[in-house]
């Protein structure tokens, strides 16, 4: 389990981290998430205890980074794929991280061959991809079989059987009962791997609670509807409470409580005959973009 308590980094007068605390649990998927400049992969850094928070504290399985002589058997993490370096091979980069952790040689052949890199084993870093890269970086957090893993910004690079093969990863350390916090820009991904979400920007905490409880923030879902006199079905609607706007040759109406059971009543007490009727929800994209729309650092102008 990862306890982030009222955590906060300042560098200077700029704080990048506002006492920000948020809870990963074990057995589960934990997305990160949060526009450029959020704060995320400091975040990270200071639960790995790479960097000092000004505030707060963090504890993994009980107790800080700092108390742990062997961190690769405690917590696994893949922070930047490009930083190994490039005159190495990929065997002995694992090498020398399982020497430093006291983790026998049989380890790094092992972690080899889970990330699919046995065949390039003994070629050098430099000659990777990004995909190939990222692998590499995925079998170093592994290497010590950890309870905890944290990976920022995995997908990366990688091509859709490597994309497919890490979400299946993911799933499968979760069911394992592992704590897995995964940092990422590709929210389809997230909707289809996460349990949890944790949401932040400009370093303060928006929303930490499940997908779907997340997914259901959003504004962007309704009904769909399809009638012969849009403009009467806009009428009756609004004079219930909905919220109503043209959208694909029919309308889509939303509001507190709405429903196609609903719409489909209002539809028939003014004579209506419904042509198509559907229920849509927002998005995992939806929801994010609209909840962080006052936190994005560098935005581009829209609706100019």
């Amino acid at each position: 389990m990862i306890e982030v308590r009222e955590l906060s980094k300042r560098y200077g007068a700029r704080t990048v981290v506002d006492t920000l605390s948020f809870a990963v649990r074990p057995g589960r998927v934990t997305g990160f998430l949060g526009p450029n400049g959020a704060g995320k992969t400091t975040t990270l850094r200071m639960v790995l205890g790479l960097c000092h928070p000004s505030e707060g504290a963090v504890r993994v399985q009980g107790r800080p980074m700092g108390e742990r002589a062997r961190a690769l058997t405690d917590v696994g993490a893949l922070l930047d794929a490009g930083d190994v370096h490039p005159a190495r091979t990929a065997e002995a980069h694992l090498r020398a991280l399982a020497r430093s952790n006291g983790l026998p040689r049989s380890r790094v052949d092992e972690v080899l061959g889970e990330v699919g890199l046995q065949e390039a084993a003994r070629r050098r870093v430099k000659g990777f991809s990004l995909g190939m890269r990222q692998r590499l970086g995925i079998a170093g957090a592994l290497l010590g079989d950890p309870p905890v893993v944290v990976f920022d910004e995995p997908l990366n690079g990688l091509d859709p059987e490597g994309v497919r093969w890490v979400r299946g990863l993911f799933r499968r350390l979760a069911g394992e009962g592992r704590t897995v916090l995964v940092s990422s820009h590709l929210m389809g991904e997230m909707e289809h791997t996460a349990d949890d979400l944790v949401v932040i920007g400009r370093g303060r905490l928006i929303a930490a609670e499940g997908l779907e409880v997340f997914a259901a923030r959003g504004s962007g879902g309704g009904v769909w509807v399809r009638v012969d006199d849009l403009a009467a079905l806009t009428r009756v609607c609004e004079a219930d409470g909905l919220v109503v706007r043209p959208e694909g040759g029919g309308l889509l109406v939303s509001g507190a409580g709405v429903g196609a059971g609903r719409v489909g009543e209002l539809a028939a007490g003014a004579g209506l005959v419904v042509r198509g009727l559907a229920e849509r929800s927002s998005s995992l994209e939806d929801v994010f973009m609209e909840l962080t729309a006052e936190s994005v650092e560098y935005g581009t102008e829209r609706n100019r």
